[in-house]
């Protein structure tokens, strides 16, 4: 298994550089790092007074890590799963927030677990998680990547100007699904079929 650092360069690495999307919700990232949370975090870089996209732009790689370890894997207490979930609700929680542990409340919910869906991982959540993973150790890490490929769809399905995330201009996968399907072992990934059936409604 990765450390926390080697999974936090990855991400790092998978996210990129300085966008500023006017689809993405998210506006102006470097490295993954959104200006929403350097605002959130008082991150004036350039010391100017406020919080702006000259700051993001100065944001460094290993500064993002650094982000990335206490804010989205540290605070959310990612560490107290099992160490099998550790990189892709890891990945997860830094591109979708809280959304990640909701994602795999739900799944427990629908694998028997009485337990709410709210976003955080407490004593519930980590009991439960860790007797699905015992039930199923081969099992979980994928069940999760593949909630995280239908999140992914389903925003897309209710937000048109987000498809282009989730299918590229030549019709085949957009990078949220390749994401998702990069921790999901390769029989479980969809075919061009099944992608296109997928996303065929979206015209």
């Amino acid at each position: 298994m990765h450390t926390v650092r080697q999974i936090a360069d990855e991400i790092v690495a998978r996210e990129g550089g300085y966008v500023n999307d006017p689809d993405d919700p998210g506006g102006a990232t470097n490295f993954g790092v959104t200006i929403h949370t350097m605002r959130r975090l008082g991150l004036d870089l350039t010391r100017d007074g406020m919080v702006d996209t000259a700051d993001v732009r100065a944001l460094t790689q290993p500064q993002a890590v650094d982000i990335f370890i206490r804010h989205y894997f540290e605070r959310p207490r990612v560490a107290d799963l099992p160490e099998a979930l550790h990189a892709t609700v890891f990945d997860m929680y830094v591109n979708a927030g809280a959304n990640a542990v909701r994602i795999l409340q739900r799944l427990l919910v629908e694998m028997g677990h009485a337990i709410g869906v709210d976003g955080g991982i407490g004593p519930q959540t980590t009991t439960a998680t860790q007797a699905a993973y015992a039930n199923a150790p081969d099992h979980l890490p994928d069940a999760y990547g593949i909630a995280r490929r239908n999140y992914y769809y389903a925003l897309a399905d209710a937000r048109p100007a987000s498809r282009k995330y989730a299918r590229r201009r030549d019709g085949g996968k957009g990078g949220w699904i390749l994401r998702a399907e990069e921790f999901i072992s390769p029989r479980f990934h969809l075919t061009v079929a099944e992608h296109n059936k997928r996303v065929a409604k979206w015209g």
